[in-house]
């Protein structure tokens, strides 16, 4: 399966985000993480290249935050970055990696990425980065 979309509506939260992970067990606990600790709901996710370039090329009006892996099993989360900021100029770009070196971390800066996080090192940070997100998106729907 390249992509999944959420076919059920959730209840409304403040941040919704679209995932691109290829790993079923991180993949599965960052979101069951992320929509427990966090006012958000992830729309759906792709585990491959194709599958988050397919589902960019989509009308998503509503996501605000895309969590991408860069080494997938097939093709490379840095197209996917350079895609997003085409596509979704307007969504917060996360960078989710083993791989998050000083090297790895200018290159997906300069793709385009907001942050970038180290899945072993820095899950607390990626959380308090989504926190602080979602909070600002409840102070501006109520303004």
């Amino acid at each position: 399966m390249d992509a999944t979309m959420d076919a059920q509506p959730a209840a409304s939260a403040a941040l919704t985000c679209f995932l691109v992970e290829d790993n079923a067990v991180i993949r599965e606990n960052l979101v069951a993480t992320l929509e427990e600790m966090v006012d958000l709901r992830v729309l759906g996710h792709a585990v491959d290249e194709n599958g988050a370039l397919r589902w960019l090329s989509q009308d998503h009006p509503g996501c605000d935050l895309l969590i991408i892996d860069i080494f997938l099993a097939q093709g490379t989360g840095l197209n996917v970055l350079r895609a997003a900021g085409e596509q979704l100029p307007g969504a917060q770009r996360v960078v989710l990696s083993n791989y998050a070196t000083p090297d790895m971390r200018q290159r997906c800066l300069a793709l385009g990425a907001h942050k970038v996080f180290d899945k072993s090192a820095e899950l607390e940070d990626l959380l308090a980065y989504c926190s602080g997100l979602a909070d600002a998106a409840t102070r501006s729907a109520r303004s």
